[in-house]
C-alpha cells in the first residue's frame, strides 16, 4: 500500500517538475530568439493532458500506475499569424510567465521534499 501511495505521489511530482524545467527551457528560447527573423515562439503542453489524473485526484479516486504511463511534457510551435506572418515574442509576457513558472517550480519542491520527508520518518520512527 505504502509503495503504491509513494509511486502514485513521487510519479505526479516528477511529471510536474519535468513540465516545468521544459517549461523554463522553452520560456528561454523563446525570449532568446525574440528577436531572431522569422522565429514562431513555442510552448509546453502538458496541463491538457494532465486533466485526467487531476479529476481522478479531485473525486478521491486512486492513481492508477497506467494513468501516469502515458503522461509526458510536449513542446509545440504556435501557428503563424494570418498571412503566413510569424508571430511577435512579447517579452514582457515572456519575462513574466519564466517568473510564475519559477514559483511553481519552487513549490513542486518543496512538495517533494515534504512527501520525501515524511516517508523518511515514517521509516526512522518503524526502527525504533
Amino acid at each position: 500500500m505504502i509503495q503504491e501511495i509513494d509511486t502514485a505521489t513521487m510519479g505526479v511530482l516528477r511529471l510536474a517538475l519535468d513540465a516545468a524545467s521544459l517549461r523554463h527551457r522553452v520560456i528561454a528560447h523563446n525570449i532568446a530568439n525574440a528577436n531572431t527573423e522569422g522565429f514562431a515562439p513555442l510552448r509546453v503542453n502538458f496541463e491538457d493532458q494532465f486533466d485526467a489524473v487531476r479529476s481522478a485526484i479531485g473525486q478521491g479516486q486512486p492513481i492508477e500506475r497506467g494513468l501516469l504511463d502515458g503522461l509526458r511534457p510536449t513542446i509545440l510551435q504556435d501557428a503563424p499569424l494570418d498571412g503566413g506572418a510569424t508571430a511577435k515574442v512579447a517579452l514582457d509576457m515572456e519575462v513574466a510567465k519564466l517568473a510564475q513558472n519559477t514559483v511553481h517550480y519552487q513549490a513542486l519542491l518543496r512538495g517533494a521534499t515534504k512527501h520525501l520527508s515524511i516517508l523518511g520518518i515514517a521509516v526512522t520512527e518503524g526502527k525504533r
